[in-house]
């Protein structure tokens, strides 16, 4: 690691680095500050009491993410619109204040943190952060993409303080002040296996503190999961219900979108499908669909494949949808009995 405060310059960062103001003159230290914290989390606007400014950013990579501390005097830090590129790839920042305090402000929500306290922001969105005092701080830096999350999920979770007495809080801080210190001394391969479980991991505390916000008791669950069944109903005719289309429209993860299924022993896409193949023989079963060809109604129930209906409606009920057209529209009718 280097450790030469007249290197890094903070526009080449390289794994392995420290960023310092102490060999920097006075009037560049700002300036050196502020690019400094962009290349390490993402372009911002800083502030500093009377000009006055001094810091170090210790960071490394581990794959494709980052860690860092950073020890400062107090400052201000914005991430405004204007320093928001379409282009640039955005990420989910996790910090874990180990000294002094903290507030953060995003998504019309603030949070004031206290040592061993833990906040997510997101660098896709408008961001502010205040440290009045002398503070510490250690970050993990991922890519929004490797977590897979909805937008609508990340704004639940940011400037939402993660308390050390709770589960998140008290797995995630000492497992994060771990991995920071520890990262430099990592060989490469190691790093890049690991970034591998720290993504895993994160992604589990993230889903459970998710469904901890949306009150995910046994009857909530039932209930969510009976207005997906009714939105799986209203929609089997669109080829493109699928289960990302579902969460989504449900502000859900996938993930959880499959948990709430498992009570049901099946999966969501079996579902869709079994669902699919009881109006098709429902349909089928009718006098009029004598004129209708197997494809229009597989087409009329999502199915995009007529083949492949046909195959799945053999493997289901052991007869091809002809044959089961056939039997149900010549079968004789019991008076006072309505056709399906």
């Amino acid at each position: 690691m280097s450790t030469d405060p007249s290197t890094p310059r903070p526009g080449r960062q390289v794994p392995g680095t420290v960023y310092t103001t102490d060999a920097v003159p006075s009037r560049q230290r700002l300036a050196y500050w502020r690019e400094a914290l962009s290349q390490t989390f993402a372009p911002v606007a800083v502030a500093v009491p009377d000009e006055v400014c001094s810091g170090t950013i210790r960071t490394s990579r581990l794959g494709h993410l980052r860690v860092a501390t950073v020890d400062g005097d107090p400052m201000s830090a914005r991430r405004t619109p204007q320093l928001i590129a379409p282009d640039q790839e955005e990420h989910l920042v996790v910090t874990l204040v180990v000294k002094g305090v903290a507030g953060v402000l995003q998504d019309a929500r603030e949070a004031h943190l206290h040592p061993g306290e833990i906040v997510l922001c997101d660098t896709a969105r408008p961001l502010r952060l205040e440290f009045p005092h002398p503070f510490q701080t250690k970050s993990l830096v991922v890519p929004r993409r490797l977590l897979g999350l909805e937008e609508s999920d990340l704004r639940r979770l940011t400037a939402k303080p993660i308390r050390p007495d709770t589960m998140a809080g008290s797995l995630l801080a000492p497992f994060l002040t771990q991995l920071v210190d520890g990262a430099a001394t990592y060989p490469s391969a190691t790093g890049v296996a690991l970034a591998r479980h720290v993504v895993d991991l994160l992604t589990v505390l993230i889903e459970e503190r998710l469904h901890q916000q949306a009150g995910d008791t046994p009857s909530a669950a039932r209930e969510m999961l009976a207005r997906i069944q009714v939105f799986i109903d209203r929609n089997l005719a669109d080829p493109d219900l699928t289960p990302e289309a579902i969460a989504r429209a449900h502000q859900i993860s996938v993930r959880y979108l499959h948990k709430l299924f498992q009570a049901e022993d099946v999966t969501v896409s079996r579902w869709i499908q079994r669902r699919r193949l009881q109006e098709c023989r429902r349909v089928l079963a009718r006098r009029e669909a004598a004129g209708r060809t197997i494809a229009a109604v597989a087409r009329q129930w999502g199915f995009a494949s007529p083949a492949h209906f046909s195959r799945v409606f053999r493997d289901v009920y052991g007869m091809s949808p002809v044959e089961w057209r056939d039997s149900a529209v010549s079968a004789p009718r019991m008076a006072g009995v309505p056709a399906p």
